[in-house]
């Protein structure tokens, strides 16, 4: 029996999302019903499209009777999540012929990475990607040649945007490929102490480097359970990827293994054949809230508060902050990944990964069993495990046990009953704030705040030894109107040592903070933001703010606080440098964090 909670989110988000659902499903038909794409070019259009094919396959494509997969790739070789996909476009292509069809590389979208731009201008470029991501995707769609897709990319932004694309084109099939992990380096605890050591100036910078590149070593998703490895578990949960494909490691027998199948069932599931299944069937209200529910239970990226927003949107469907914590409220959490445990994602993946977790949801209600995914109707074949045998692939029962009780536990024992999501509401606004690595004592902060526009600011403060009290951080103007909401995750090693001082400590902020934070008690995507006129914005250093993630509560204790005049701050710097310069329009046109903070 399905959850009474989660059935009755599922309905409020089904009723409230009927008038644009419909539109959007309508839509859908009428793209479908059109038939295959390329029998609608002109002899002009089609032979464009053909002309650096090779022979066998322009008259395969000339006479419409295979399918041809448009592969979508964010490759480049400098980030080690994305480098792998260097050789899917030739495995796609061979397995796109083994079964009689075609495949084409329809265009690349860009994939930048956070770990380089943290505290770098360039962050204020990435939330927007998400939106570039898609737009490029949609262009490169747009020719109209394909009867499927393949969609390659992991981290941060690229899976959300390439989502929104692939649900706009949702009349197309679409199969999610991963790259999956890294192998396991230096371990995370190390590496945090490392990092506290170097904020404190025990260590310099060639010690820092060295065990920084301890850590992220080879080819391949960083290995904690930040946005990227969330976004992985999501996928699953979602029905885009194959069963167990997402943390299996780059450049194996396996990985290779489970690329080429997802390009042959790709091709399977196109209107072509009996088997059709375009994403706009799996992208419905339920796949959505077994996304939350994983999201919940694994105590995954915050960054998704605010990329499912604009994921639901681009098939029609409106979810809100309140869907989540309802959700939340009665999701246990069960898994510990780091920031949330010791673990990282290769020690989740051998303890029983997806597949157990899949399992043991499915069993006590909370996740929707009957969601169309890439592989047919029914979430139960998630639970199923990808194996090589005689190198043959196949999927075989996955473990119903966890096989280390410290990384994955039961839905009767969890590590704690709710979710790792907390929503916070109050005369401050509205924001979110990861409670999975939050001990819980520290989950309601009262202090007197200290007001920054930047992280150099609090940076600066905390080397000048300005703060040794208990203090709420204040960091305003980092919405995506002013800035393009950065993460402000270089904070994370100064906040940690205080709060290991014994301070009492916590963040407010108007931007976000890393997927791979926690262990502070941080009210982040705090909307409106201050350049909208937010509460932020009036909010001196001495106020009292209490954060409170029990109860759901953002305030500023202080009277009088919200009657002063709101702040203005000079942010033209945020207008030129590392690119800024081409993305003021979508400063100026970004919707705030609640609704997704999307140009789209």
């Amino acid at each position: 029996m399905l959850n009474d909670k989660i059935s009755e989110v599922t309905a409020a988000i089904v009723a409230r999302s009927e008038t644009a659902r419909g539109i959007y499903l309508d839509r859908m038909k009428a793209a479908r019903d059109e038939g295959p794409r390329r029998a609608h070019l002109t002899c002009g259009n089609l032979a464009h499209a053909l002309a650096a094919s090779p022979s066998e396959d322009k008259e395969k494509l000339a006479k419409t009777s295979a399918g041809n997969i448009g592969i979508i790739s964010a490759y480049n070789d400098m980030l080690s999540a994305h480098q792998p996909f260097e050789r899917y476009p030739d495995l796609i292509r061979q397995a796109a012929h083994d079964v009689g069809g075609t495949a084409q590389l329809a265009g690349g979208v860009p994939a930048m990475c956070d770990g380089v731009t943290q505290g770098q201008a360039g962050m204020e470029l990435s939330l927007f990607s998400r939106d570039i991501i898609a737009m490029s995707a949609g262009v490169a769609l747009s020719h109209n040649v394909f009867d499927s897709s393949v969609y390659l990319g992991v981290c941060d932004k690229i899976i959300p945007g390439l989502v929104i694309a692939a649900a706009t084109f949702g009349h197309l099939p679409a199969v999610f490929l991963p790259a999956g992990p890294m192998t396991t380096g230096m371990s995370n605890d190390d590496k945090i102490a490392v990092r506290k050591l170097y904020a404190e100036g025990k260590i310099g910078r060639e010690e820092l480097l060295e065990a920084e590149m301890a850590s992220y070593h080879g080819p391949g998703t960083c290995t904690f359970y930040g946005t990227a490895n969330t976004n992985q578990m999501l996928m699953e949960f979602m029905g885009l990827h194959l069963p167990g494909a997402s943390f299996v490691n780059p450049n194996t027998p396996l990985r290779d293994a489970l690329t080429i199948e997802g390009a042959k069932r790709s091709l399977a599931i196109t209107a072509l054949g009996n088997e059709y299944i375009p994403v706009c069937d799996i992208l419905d209200e339920k796949a959505f809230v077994n996304g939350i529910v994983g999201l919940m239970a694994t105590g995954g990226s915050t960054n998704l508060l605010i990329h499912l927003l604009a994921m639901a949107r681009a098939a029609g469907i409106v979810l809100d902050w309140q869907d989540f914590s309802k959700i939340s409220a009665v999701t246990p959490l069960i898994a510990r990944v780091y920031p949330n445990g010791l673990a990282d994602v290769n020690h989740f993946h051998a303890a029983g990964g997806t597949g157990y977790m899949i399992g043991e949801l499915l069993a006590s209600g909370h996740l929707h069993p009957d969601t169309q995914t890439v592989v047919g109707n029914g979430l139960a074949q998630y639970t199923q495990e990808p194996k090589l045998r005689g190198g043959v692939l196949a999927w075989e029962a996955g473990t119903a046990t966890s096989l280390n009780d410290k990384i994955l536990k039961t839905v009767e024992d969890p590590f704690q009953p709710t979710g790792g999501l907390s929503h916070l509401k109050g005369n401050l606004g509205s924001g979110v704030m990861k409670v999975s690595a939050v001990a819980k004592d520290k989950h309601i902060i009262t202090a007197p705040a200290r007001v920054f526009h930047d992280q150099k600011a609090v940076k600066e403060a905390f080397k000048a030894g300005e703060m040794t009290d208990d203090i709420v951080v204040v960091v305003r103007f980092q919405g995506p109107q002013a800035n393009g909401m950065p993460e402000l995750h270089s904070l994370t090693p100064l906040l940690t040592i205080m709060q290991e001082r014994g301070q009492k400590v916590a963040l407010v902020t108007d931007g976000r903070m890393s997927g791979a934070s926690g262990k502070v008690p941080s009210a982040i995507h705090v909307s409106p933001e201050a350049l909208a006129g937010g509460p932020l914005a009036c909010i001196a250093d001495g106020d009292i703010i209490t954060v409170d993630a029990i109860n759901g509560m953002l305030d500023v204790l202080t009277e009088g606080a919200l009657d002063r005049p709101k702040v203005t701050a000079d942010l033209s710097a945020n207008s030129y440098g590392s690119g800024r310069e081409m993305f003021e329009v979508f400063r100026l046109n970004v919707g705030p964090a609640e609704t997704g903070a999307s140009v789209l």
